[in-house]
């Protein structure tokens, strides 16, 4: 466990921004976490997220130390985008679960990536998300960020709470979307009634804003691609259902039945795009559609004419 002590010495600066500003290791998401935790006190009390800070107050941080990984490694293999000491770009495949949760404790990314970066990944998640700074479900293909120091997982979080990271997904939709290209701005929460779901109904849904634009058209379907603003869970996946284009084969925002045989909604991670936490450098990864994709749009396409 380790211990920090500061004396504020300024007033009326909210608590976690005034330890980010200090403590330039760590992301003001973490802070929020060691408030929520009980793990920062200020003049020996438990501060909370909101306090405000006074000149002179003393402010002890505690850091707790990584908890051990206890997930078995496992030899899956791993289409590597592109890997440094600091990140690693993964394209994951239909049908994969990022990281292990009640139902799904092996045969998940995190158990590979234990297997090819042994002990060479973010602890800041915990024990059961080593490494992982977002998700995408299991039925989701694509790029996916992976950080191997503590110090590139916090950088990197807090860009993708700033909402600079570059996130485009390929998608096919049922429907023929009439406009070009749109936005859906609409707050998503917990379904009020079916808490397996996501709603943009929800009392208190948060910000969420998807970007849309056509790629093609098939009639009775489209290809689009959508940049995302926030990442909500489900987020494409409810946005889209909203207006009244579900993605095709998504049983649980669209129709049950689905006239092609698929393995879940038809949404792929292409383009993923971050500044490198210690070079600072722009890099941007670009995931190939998968073979199920890349037939499903040639059938499309011939059955268009």
């Amino acid at each position: 466990m380790e211990q920090i002590n500061l004396t504020a010495d300024l007033s009326g600066e909210r608590i976690d921004r005034f330890l980010c500003g200090k403590l330039n290791d760590l992301s003001r998401s973490y802070i929020q976490k060691l408030l929520k935790n009980g793990s920062i006190t200020v003049n020996d009390n438990p501060a909370k997220s909101n306090y405000k800070v006074s000149s002179g107050d003393r402010i002890c941080v505690e850091i707790p130390d990584p908890e051990p990984l206890d997930i078995v490694p496992e030899d899956i293999p791993l289409d590597i985008l592109y890997e440094d000491d600091e990140i690693l770009v993964v394209n994951k495949p239909k049908g994969m679960v990022v990281h292990p949760s009640p139902g799904h404790y092996s045969h998940t990314l995190v158990n590979a990536l234990l297997y090819h970066c042994r002990d060479r990944l973010s602890g800041i998640n915990g024990v059961l998300r080593p490494g992982i700074v977002h998700r995408i479900d299991m039925d989701t293909t694509g790029s996916l960020l992976v950080c191997k120091t503590d110090h590139a997982h916090q950088i990197l979080a807090e860009e993708l709470k700033e909402h600079s990271i570059t996130r485009r997904y390929h998608a096919v939709v049922c429907g023929n979307i009439k406009e070009d290209s749109g936005t859906v701005n609409a707050p998503i929460g917990r379904h009020p009634t079916d808490r397996k779901k996501m709603s943009t109904k929800a009392v208190n849904g948060r910000p969420a804003v998807t970007h849309y634009r056509v790629l093609e058209r098939y009639g009775d379907y489209t290809y689009i691609e959508c940049e995302l603003e926030t990442g909500r869970t489900h987020q494409i996946r409810v946005h889209m259902a909203s207006i009244g284009h579900p993605l095709l084969g998504d049983a649980v925002y669209g129709p049950s039945r689905c006239p092609f045989k698929l393995q879940g909604q038809t949404l792929h991670a292409k383009i993923l795009g971050i500044r490198h936490p210690v070079t600072g450098e722009y890099m941007e990864f670009d995931a190939p559609l998968p073979q199920y994709f890349t037939e499903l749009l040639e059938r499309l396409r011939k059955s268009r004419g």
